[in-house]
């Protein structure tokens, strides 16, 4: 492969803006309800996006779950008993500092708009917000004075049955987590497992956020893929062993992802910007084309959850180990990830403009991993019935084969190249006459360097598995 050239875009802003356009254009992502003039926050996944994300999801699964001994996989349902998100501390705390625009009434993350004024608002409570915004006369977006900060939950709420009273009050889950600390038990009761041990869940997550923003980075509906990873807390520095460990299967996971290692920042947690249960917390930061924002966390949440629910419940959530006969609750590590994040960090890595052949090119760089499409087989002219058939032939063959093989024949060669160029498809394969006349195989096109190259139809399938796996 060659080595991705420099994007020539001026700006990350110029960058969003025609990643935001070719995600449309080819079917990755869509404006959510767009015929009704969209909802803030949503977004949809066309063919594209969706097999994009499953195979994020996949390689995760098989990373996390899959390859280990140590790992149970859960799908715990979105709506719970409205006591698991009290004991957890969300009703009474999952909130964000928020701001009225005193003219137009709008709302905004007081947070955002201090960084957007310069000042760093990291560590500071919601006094020290409100405090810094009345000192520098922090102004809304359009220019207006804002109101005091105050909290805002950002659970969306609902009633579960025909009644509306407070005992059918549930909420669509901000987080997976809590899903696994209250199926703790019966992992525990059905598969009798020894710590270490882990459980993991991909699933949807809700935030009522008050500016969604930056495309499908900041999101009301969302994807995550957690892992609850339980320690055992009388031996610190295998704990502390394990925390490094998991932080660096992370990273190794995202550079399979394809991901440039130089893009992606550790960063760890001061203990003022920790969350209230987490003893440890190191964020992974990604330059997105809008500037180095969080991509995925790993935190150790000690044993605050199981303590919690079990209390709450009334119900033992501690661990018995037999060989010491002991009796104690063990200390949980977290490493999260988020589906539509990940998507963006590798949309928005992999956008890349070039000149090809004196002609100025946009192609997505993406590792034939994740790559919607890894090959493409076309037909040379589409009004050739023996070129048709045998492309088709070499098609199905490739097919039983590579997963996300595709058949185009929609225009004339050069457009077909730009147009799987711009999906990411990393190899185009052509049949030509000499293909059917000369028996001298096939054309394969790389993607990044828009080299051809001349192969034997008997050796075409181990080249390309050899190629796509490099």
């Amino acid at each position: 492969m060659s080595k991705k050239p420099e994007n020539t875009t001026n700006s990350g802003e110029t960058v969003m803006e025609s990643l935001v356009s070719l995600c449309k254009r080819r079917g990755f992502i869509f404006q959510g309800s767009e015929i009704y003039g969209g909802l803030a926050g949503t977004w949809d996944y066309g063919p594209l996006g969706v097999a994009l994300r499953n195979n994020i999801k996949r390689m995760w699964w098989k990373r996390f779950v899959d390859d280990r001994d140590d790992m149970y996989g859960v799908d715990a349902a979105i709506l719970m008993n409205q006591n698991v998100w009290k004991a957890s501390g969300h009703v009474g705390g999952f909130a964000d500092p928020l701001v009225e625009d005193l003219k137009s009434k709008k709302r905004y993350r007081a947070d955002h708009l201090l960084e957007q004024a310069g000042i760093d608002p990291r560590g500071m409570t919601v006094a020290a917000m409100d405090a810094a915004i009345k000192e520098k006369k922090v102004k809304s977006p359009d220019g207006n004075p804002v109101g005091d900060v105050r909290q805002f939950n950002m659970m969306f709420k609902t009633h579960v049955g025909a009644s509306q009273d407070e005992a059918s009050v549930s909420y669509l889950r901000p987080e997976t987590a809590q899903g696994m600390f209250v199926n703790f038990k019966n992992i525990l009761d059905t598969f009798h497992p020894k710590l270490p041990f882990g459980m993991a869940q991909i699933g949807k997550a809700f935030r009522n956020e008050i500016a969604p923003r930056d495309f499908i980075f900041r999101l009301r509906e969302l994807e995550q893929m957690e892992i609850e990873y339980f320690v055992d807390p009388r031996d610190p520095k295998k704990v502390d062993e394990t925390f490094d460990a998991l932080y660096e299967e992370q990273q190794a996971y995202l550079l399979s992802l394809g991901l440039t290692q130089s893009k992606i920042h550790k960063i760890e947690v001061a203990a003022a910007d920790r969350a209230h249960y987490s003893k440890r917390s190191v964020d992974t930061e990604f330059d997105f084309p809008f500037g180095q924002k969080e991509l995925l966390g790993i935190a150790y949440r000690t044993d605050y959850d199981l303590k919690a629910h079990s209390e709450a419940s009334g119900v033992d959530l501690s661990y018995y180990d037999e060989e010491k006969k002991e009796r104690f609750v063990p200390h949980c590590i977290e490493p999260t990830f988020g589906v539509d994040r990940l998507a963006l960090a590798v949309l928005s890595d992999a956008y890349t403009e070039d000149d090809l052949g004196g002609e100025k090119r946009v192609y997505l760089k993406l590792a034939p991993s994740v790559a919607p499409y890894k090959v493409a087989v076309f037909p040379l002219l589409r009004n050739k019935p023996e070129l048709i058939k045998k492309a088709e032939e070499i098609y199905q063959n490739l097919k039983k084969v590579i997963p996300g093989v595709i058949f185009d024949d929609n225009g004339n060669i050069g457009k077909r190249y730009r147009r799987q160029d711009e999906i990411g498809t990393p190899f185009c394969v052509t049949i030509d006459f000499d293909t059917i006349e000369k028996g001298e195989g096939v054309t394969v096109r790389d993607r990044d360097s828009g080299k051809q190259e001349r192969v034997s139809e008997a050796e075409l399938i181990s080249y390309l598995t050899n190629k796509i796996a490099s």
